[in-house]
């Protein structure tokens, strides 16, 4: 699909955006589908070497013949849109305004492999308590690619700090998981006189190390999710931050390997057994692949890794704002309480029994009404 450029913004001007993917896109997506070249699988390795070949091409059997885009489209547009010009940047987002004209307003924020569509099944919800601000992380989906180096965790969080301002929200709150929840944490340092109070649901510098060695089973735990993660889950974040341009030619060309990338983190990092549809509805899986297929920015959101770990960044600084940990028990790494109070003022610390990675699309209800509750006291 044809995505807005910074040279068609006049200034800082924000423009409405509607999502339109040709039916010419759809044609090609279903054709590259059916002619997708599968490869040879071991026998009875399950997801141990990654996506089973049997899952992954009845799932993009799916994709081809049953998934409706066109619906997701629909649900998508339900909701006010607009594209702004942040610093070069195209920046997308959707901006759903509360019917109390006294909510607060509140950045929500994802990160990688996840969207705006992440975000669907909590937009509603939390529109009755706050004015809602969810942007495309520049590089990703209908924000369109980056157009220049540099575009570090830091870089982002300026960005995004500064569309609060230019929506006229002097003070705002900010919400975020995965990258989403360094650009809320970000804020919360850089902009603390603005920044009410962040919710996080990650906290990677708060887990225990591998070598860490303690009387605290919650710290012992901490560090062996750590450890597990360091020797078996790295791969992507490897791959990402040193060659994202090499990765970007298969995931560009070919639908089945942008689903296996992504739909192998939905099994893997949610709260589900055998396949990411015991944690997350298939449909809304598929339409976050497919803004990462039709906006073609499967290189531009892996270079966040790039950038962020070939920045010259200065040591964490404590945040000082209020900040909130909803702790679901499949995250990738297990935050320790003791660890996150170190550099992080911590008001609200809530642990649930169910959950992982993606906690807007696994456990909706339990995350909507923590951060309801966590910035209404405030």
């Amino acid at each position: 699909m044809e995505l807005i450029s910074a040279a068609e913004h006049d200034g800082d001007e924000i423009r409405p955006f509607r999502v339109e993917v040709p039916q010419a896109d759809l044609d090609d997506l279903r054709e590259r589908l059916a002619r997708t070249r599968w490869p040879d699988e071991l026998p009875g390795v399950r997801w141990a070497y990654g996506v089973p070949l049997g899952y992954l091409k009845e799932l993009a059997e799916y994709w081809r013949t049953r998934y409706d885009w066109r619906a997701a489209e629909a649900e998508l547009n339900g909701y006010p849109q607009f594209t702004t010009v942040i610093d070069g940047q195209v920046v997308h987002f959707l901006h759903v305004r509360s019917a109390n004209k006294n909510a607060i307003p509140l950045l929500v924020t994802h990160g990688w492999p996840g969207s705006v569509a992440e975000m669907m099944k909590i937009i509603g919800p939390l529109s009755e308590t706050f004015h809602l601000v969810v942007p495309s992380l520049p590089g990703f989906g209908f924000s369109g690619p980056t157009t220049a180096t540099g575009w570090d965790i830091d870089r982002v969080s300026r960005s995004l700090g500064e569309l609060m301002v230019r929506l006229g929200y002097d003070r705002f709150a900010a919400h975020g998981g995965d990258w989403g929840a360094a650009v809320s944490r970000g804020l919360g340092v850089r902009m603390p006189e603005r920044v009410i109070g962040v919710h996080l649901t990650l906290l990677g510098q708060a887990a225990a190390r591998p070598k860490d060695d303690a009387d605290d089973e919650r710290v012992r735990a901490s560090a062996r999710q750590a450890a597990y993660f360091q020797r078996e889950e790295t791969g992507y974040s490897t791959i990402q931050g040193t060659r994202p341009q090499t990765l970007a030619y298969g995931l560009t060309d070919s639908p089945a390997g942008q689903l296996a990338w992504i739909a192998e983190k939905f099994k893997v990092w949610t709260d589900s057994e055998n396949a990411p549809e015991d944690a997350v509805d298939r449909d809304q899986l598929l339409t976050n692949v497919s803004i990462y297929w039709f906006t073609a920015t499967a290189g531009s959101s892996a270079r966040i890794y790039y950038e962020t770990r070939h920045a010259d960044r200065p040591a964490p600084q404590r945040c000082t704002v209020p900040t909130a940990m909803a702790v679901f028990p499949r995250e990738l790494s297990i935050p320790v309480r003791a660890y996150a109070e170190r550099d992080n003022a911590i008001a609200r610390w809530t642990e649930f029994d169910h959950g992982g990675h993606f906690a807007a699309m696994e456990q909706p209800e339990a995350l909507v009404e923590d951060v309801r509750a966590f910035f209404t006291s405030l």
